[in-house]
């Protein structure tokens, strides 16, 4: 069963490693920029936890009988 999560989680971390090479150039740039980028990866990944949080959340209240 651990092979059943871990490649939707290597799915996941593929894709946010591609995205954080394809904006890296754009996010090189002068100022904020480098920080804003920072940023936004960091609330990408949040909300990706919260949400497979919570499906984890209702997946398994499925299966209680409370």
């Amino acid at each position: 069963m651990v092979t059943d999560t871990a490649v939707p989680l290597n799915v996941i971390a593929d894709n946010i490693a591609e995205m954080n090479e394809l904006f890296l150039e754009v996010a090189t740039g002068e100022g904020l920029a480098p920080l804003l980028f920072l940023a936004g990866t960091i609330l990408i990944v949040f909300a990706i936890g919260v949400f497979g949080f919570l499906t984890l959340g209702s997946v398994g209240s499925l299966f209680t009988f409370d």
